[in-house]
């Protein structure tokens, strides 16, 4: 059933089984999984059905620098469903070398490999409406599609790897009517976690207190807890609670809100190839009507001979500002920026501020172009606004015939890439995020040395030319920052309490009962984007958190059917509709 805390009576007490806080792509994912296994189990969400200008204020918080990393209030979503309302779609699974011990990548290292992840790949791929677990060439198609650069040939890089797109589904809306149906799981609307209660000796947690921004008090109790908020939120949870550790839950080693990572990922130079009509950078769509996506993927045999991290490019339209590319639809984008979102208007569009001459030229790209621009509209109404399954992104060919590279980067875990709480409080009085994220020197060189490959392959295979600006490189890939919305390792998981926060099973160090369901965990990011690997993970845990119930005897064989708990005798308000 889905509940709204906000028509909760002051001082209700609740109890569950399981308590989930945080109901985005994890925690819905982790409740679903859960759902059959005869244990009650309490959702707990800060937001609503709908985006909520109140709520999503209580992520605001500060920054350390501007330009390198938007305010945290930005690219997250504090509602039903969480950040998946607002994501592109974009699934990837992690490379086997992310989860190894690199000693040239400093602080890298996964208490689980890649083995222990793939059995739940598939049914997150299901979870995400991706399709099938498959993520080449041969196992995707029955045909293989056309070449990417016909004649490319590369030692470091292949592009029989893809990438997978979700319709892209919105886990609230989509999975909403299951939960709002179900006898098992209850989700709780408008209940802001405001302090977790430890044990005197802080070995368990003992309940977590939920308020509301319309002035109501709850508790509730459960047998076992999972933070299932994002990687900042999960760090701001942990280090607000400091009754009984005095820096913070799981933080006796200085490590939570530390480590954090995002990716590093820009656009750069021009890439000139001789044959345009022999170039498909495009979507192919598999068997299942699922879009798919080929890219330039960094060997690991690479990664290891060079000493780099991951990395992935894509052949791109140019540069949108720049009024060269005689292409009317790029003009046409630029000049409507004010009314493209933020999460892809800062993207799309970095911080140039064009003169009226650029303007005017711009202008003219539109009147020249209307054709190519006309077909555009039409293809996107159909197949992007009025479609379930929605194409993902703009592809253009550029009418100049020249792409400019777009890349997306591992970058290196740092301690001292950190949040840490504020000064200033939000409407429930908890301490805001500030957020000091840095990028290194390691994560610099890998992106120079993929691109030099890259150019060098495309030069020796005769199918075109890759000319960039190697002093621009480092100005190229921090011009949006900490890339979106992937906030990953402010609580990384590993089998030594003095260099992580969890361990292999995703519980906190020392706290028998709270778990953490969210890419706070990661060790490393990886070049992929998270959200796939995230509902993995909370796949993997559902089932560990079975056998825990299971060893303890939660649910009796004599009486599967439990009803849930309520430890004190209130009026429950009625489901939501």
């Amino acid at each position: 059933m889905i509940l709204d805390a906000s028509n909760f009576p002051d001082g209700h007490q609740l109890s569950a089984h399981i308590c989930i806080v945080g109901a985005g792509a994890a925690g819905i994912s982790l409740a679903l999984a859960l759902e059959d296994a005869g244990l009650d189990v309490l959702l707990l969400e800060s937001g609503g059905l709908k985006a909520e200008h109140e709520t999503q204020d209580l992520y605001q918080g500060t920054v350390s620098d501007e330009h390198l990393h938007s305010l945290p209030d930005r690219y997250r979503q504090r509602r039903f469903g969480g950040s998946t309302t607002i994501w592109g779609g974009r699934c990837v699974p992690f490379d086997p070398i992310d989860f190894e011990a690199r000693p040239w990548i400093p602080h890298s290292g996964w208490p689980i490999a890649y083995g222990d992840l793939l059995p739940y790949y598939g049914k997150a791929n299901e979870l995400c409406e991706a399709g099938s677990f498959a993520y080449t060439v041969g196992k995707a198609f029955e045909a293989e599609p056309r070449a990417m650069i016909v004649g490319f040939k590369s030692p470091h890089f292949s592009t029989d790897t893809l990438e997978r797109f979700s319709c892209p589904t919105d886990f609230g809306r989509r999975y909403g009517a299951y939960l709002r149906a179900s006898t098992r799981v209850t989700v709780l609307l408008h209940a802001n976690v405001t302090a977790l209660s430890l044990n005197n000796a802080g070995s368990a947690l003992n309940g977590a207190t939920v308020s509301t921004l319309n002035g109501r008090t709850m508790t509730v109790r459960a047998d076992q807890f999972v933070l299932a908020a994002g990687g900042l939120e999960v760090a701001r949870l942990l280090l607000s609670n400091r009754d009984v550790h005095s820096n913070g839950i799981g933080n006796n080693s200085d490590l939570v809100g530390r480590y954090y990572m995002c990716h590093m990922a820009g656009t750069i130079g021009a890439i000139k190839l001789n044959q345009p009509n022999k170039v498909h950078h495009g979507y192919d769509v598999d068997m299942n009507g699922v879009y798919c996506r080929r890219r330039f993927a960094l060997s690991s045999a690479t990664q290891r001979q060079h000493r780099i991290g991951n990395f992935v490019a894509r052949l791109h339209h140019p540069r949108i500002t720049d009024p060269a590319h005689r292409t009317g639809l790029l003009s046409l984008l630029y000049l409507a920026k004010g009314i493209i979102p933020y999460e892809y208007g800062k993207r799309l569009h970095g911080e140039e501020h064009l003169s009226a001459q650029a303007i005017l030229l711009h202008l003219r790209n539109v009147i020249c172009d209307p054709f190519g621009t006309a077909l555009f509209l039409i293809h996107w109404l159909r197949y992007r606004t009025l479609a379930k399954r929605k194409f993902p992104s703009i592809i253009i060919k550029p009418r100049a015939g020249l792409y400019s590279l777009d890349f997306h980067a591992e970058q290196e875990p740092n301690p001292n890439s950190r949040v840490r709480l504020g000064t200033l409080r939000d409407a429930l009085g908890i301490q805001q995020l500030d957020i000091d994220w840095r990028y290194t020197e390691g994560d610099v060189l890998t992106v120079k040395r993929a691109l030099a490959l890259l150019s060098d392959d495309l030069r020796c295979s005769e199918v075109g030319s890759f000319e960039y600006d190697i002093d621009s490189v480092e100005l190229e890939m921090t011009r949006y920052g900490a890339y979106g919305g992937h906030h990953l390792g402010t609580a990384r998981m590993g089998s030594d309490p003095r260099n992580s926060v969890v361990d292999s099973n995703c519980r906190m160090h020392g706290i028998d009962n709270l778990f953490i369901a969210s890419s706070a965990v990661f060790p490393t990011s990886s070049q992929a984007n998270p959200t796939l690997t995230i509902v993995a993970l909370a796949l993997r845990l559902a089932d560990h958190l079975k056998a825990v119930a299971n060893r303890r005897q939660y649910v009796s064989a004599a009486n599967p059917e439990r009803a849930p708990r309520n430890e004190k005798a209130s009026p429950v308000p009625e489901s939501i509709t």
